[in-house]
């Protein structure tokens, strides 16, 4: 540590991304922060049961976080958290539902790889990760949706976004019937190498709707068009960033089953005998026989 450096107090808004344990009771917290980039920082005792904020330090929260440190990268690249407000805490809603907390786990995955290095400022993608952890717990548009659009956009912020509207080869405009990750997306005839994907149209239609954010369009995509697009952008971003990510085969990309129609449960009346006014005799079903026995 350089003489005469001191560390610095500092107040910043923050996407939690990553929890690690550290020792006995500490824990070592990535930060996706909006004014200072991504950073890594020790919360001391949050794993204790008396640990005043440990329960605001969760995965996928949105808090507002006092940093001891430098924020120009001077001295220890670790940073010492001593006091979180929870603004968000989204984690919480992603618990019993396993389709949108492998999402969520997929973004801040990506969002981690999509900022290299530390302490660079990167506010687009703050905005853009916490919006979509918003848009997951709001639940207002499916699951798969909200990775993939997040997918697209964050790979437009480094550079990588595919061709959908001309080809990547010769820019040749308009939307090209093949696919090429190798390529940089849709190719014309003329340039299409071996072993282009062939995706349907509308596969394509949803890709540049979730690129441009027209949820009409991308809401009323078909279960099969929505599967294709969401091979397409995880084999095109995991090309770019050279290896994969962990938690994009654990999302659960089905579509959720249709509720079930409202049905009268109420016991109709008995019958009654033809002759006399006694109800008829009713069967036993297998489960009254059960509770009888």
């Amino acid at each position: 540590m350089p003489a005469g450096y001191r560390r610095q107090l500092y107040r910043d808004d923050a996407v939690v991304l990553r929890v690690q344990k550290l020792g006995e009771s500490d824990r070592i917290i990535t930060l996706l922060t909006r004014r200072h980039g991504r950073l890594r920082a020790v919360a001391r005792g949050v794993r204790r049961t008396t640990s005043r904020f440990g329960a605001r330090l969760e995965p996928f929260g949105h808090v507002d976080v006092q940093l001891a440190g430098s924020p120009e990268g001077v001295g220890s690249s670790l940073h010492s958290i001593s006091q979180v407000e929870g603004v968000a805490l989204y984690g919480k809603r992603f618990l019993e539902d396993y389709p949108r907390y492998t999402a969520a786990s997929a973004i801040a995955e990506t969002a981690e790889r999509l900022t290299p290095v530390e302490r660079e400022p990167s506010l687009r993608l703050f905005q853009l990760t916490l919006g979509a952890l918003k848009a997951l717990a709001a639940g207002e548009h499916a699951t798969s949706l909200v990775l993939d659009a997040y997918l697209l956009r964050g790979m437009a912020f480094a550079g990588w976004a595919p061709a959908l509207a001309e080809c990547a080869v010769c820019g040749t405009p308009g939307q090209h019937g093949a696919f090429s990750v190798p390529a940089g997306g849709s190719v014309c005839p003329d340039c299409r190498p071996p072993g282009a994907a062939h995706p349907a149209p509308a596969t394509l239609g949803l890709m540049l709707a979730l690129t441009h954010g027209d949820w009409r369009i991308a809401d009323g995509a078909e279960p099969p068009v929505r599967r294709e697009c969401s091979g397409l952008v995880a084999a095109h971003l995991q090309w770019h960033m050279e290896r994969n990510l962990r938690a994009l085969p654990l999302v659960d990309r089905r579509e959720p089953p249709a509720p079930a129609p409202l049905v009268d449960r109420r016991e109709p009346p008995a019958p009654r005998h033809p002759i006399g006014g006694e109800p008829a005799p009713r069967h036993v079903t297998t489960s009254e026989q059960r509770e009888i026995l």
